[in-house]
């Protein structure tokens, strides 16, 4: 039995270096992963064994990883985020965290998209899509360059516009009481925004939006002071 029980760790040890080898990427879709299981008569049933035997991860339906100490490199959230659901770009908070603009560390994987929201409970983490389907989609993104994958995300003006967009709590007035009190920006990360994405943006801002934009504006001429 001790005999028996030692070959088939053996021999699982061996397809998993053997998948490793096949499966270059950390993280990998469906036909890959046929692809790679070829060999089995039944690969559907090979997939479920290997998730229920903790081999592989399942990300979403048709999306995988391998466990941590089979990975190459950790994960990247933001490699992650783009492969989930897209197309789409990492913002809000995740973006303000990113730029430095926010104390805090978050837990949630923001990003925002042209198509309905979703949210995705992942071993590896909580990912969120709200949706987007104004003007300002396109504007203020930009490809950051990671060392295994790149993905997209939102510039520090984006980040912040953003925020307030989808934040009910932004009605508009009491912008220094909301970028300050509710969500502790810096008040140094608002000095040397780039002034042409926030012109682009205020050519497609309405109402709050508009109103939030042109105080951001004002911050870069020097004719509006931040007490924070």
């Amino acid at each position: 039995m001790y005999s028996m029980y030692c070959i088939s760790i053996h021999t699982m040890q061996k397809i998993m270096r053997n998948l490793r080898e096949i499966i270059e990427t950390d993280i990998f879709d469906y036909l890959q992963l046929t692809a790679a299981l070829s060999e089995y008569s039944n690969v559907r049933c090979k997939i479920g064994r290997m998730l229920s035997n903790g081999e592989i991860i399942r990300l979403r339906k048709g999306l995988y990883t391998f466990p941590a100490y089979m990975r190459k490199h950790p994960l990247n959230s933001g490699i992650v985020a783009s492969m989930l659901h897209g197309p789409s770009y990492l913002s809000l908070d995740y973006a303000l965290s990113f730029w430095g603009m926010i104390p805090e560390s978050v837990c949630t994987v923001t990003s925002v998209t042209t198509t309905r929201p979703r949210v995705f409970l992942t071993p590896v983490g909580r990912f969120e899509y709200l949706s987007m389907m104004s003007e300002a989609y396109s504007i203020g993104v930009m490809m950051i360059e990671a060392k295994h994958g790149n993905f997209l995300m939102a510039t520090k003006e984006k980040a912040l516009f953003d925020k307030a967009y989808f934040d009910r709590r932004f009605t508009g007035d009491g912008i220094e009481d909301y970028l300050f009190e509710d969500l502790r920006i810096d008040s140094e990360s608002l000095f040397g925004l780039d002034c042409e994405v926030l012109t682009q943006l205020q050519m497609v801002a309405r109402g709050r939006m508009k109103k939030f934009v042109s105080f951001l504006q004002r911050i870069q001429d020097g004719t509006s002071s931040v007490s924070a």
